[in-house]
């Protein structure tokens, strides 16, 4: 009879479970790719539509002396560098925006609270640097 009494709460426990959180490689593949390819070179599928080439984002690290930069990678995934007018061919990432926050040093040497998913893309970034 005892184990009647469990059934509820496994079950509630069931509801209450987190949805996967993607992986930084599965994010890149989702909002990344259809322009900077699956390598991150910029020569994704819908890169030949768009009227400036997306970045070459291999190549960060080389082009900012070795170092990867990643608080300057997630400001520009969360949108705060929009170009000298605002405007940026980058559309807006909601979904790696929201969730649970992380400390997270991006090279600065100040670990601030950070989106788990855009903590996951940067650290990702980083695998594909040349």
């Amino acid at each position: 009879m005892r184990w009647m009494l469990m059934i509820p709460v496994l079950a509630l426990a069931a509801c209450m479970e987190r949805e996967k959180v993607p992986s930084g490689a599965e994010d890149f593949a989702t909002f990344c790719s259809a322009c900077h390819g699956a390598g991150g070179k910029g020569d994704g599928p819908a890169a030949a539509g768009l009227d400036r080439k997306p970045a070459d984002l291999t190549g960060l690290a080389a082009r900012n002396r070795g170092v990867f930069p990643g608080t300057r990678v997630m400001a520009k995934i969360w949108g705060y560098t929009g170009g000298r007018d605002g405007a940026s061919p980058m559309p807006q990432f909601g979904p790696l925006l929201q969730g649970d926050l992380v400390p997270y040093d991006g090279g600065d040497g100040i670990a601030s609270p950070t989106p788990v998913r855009l903590v996951q893309i940067a650290e990702y970034l980083k695998t594909l640097q040349r």
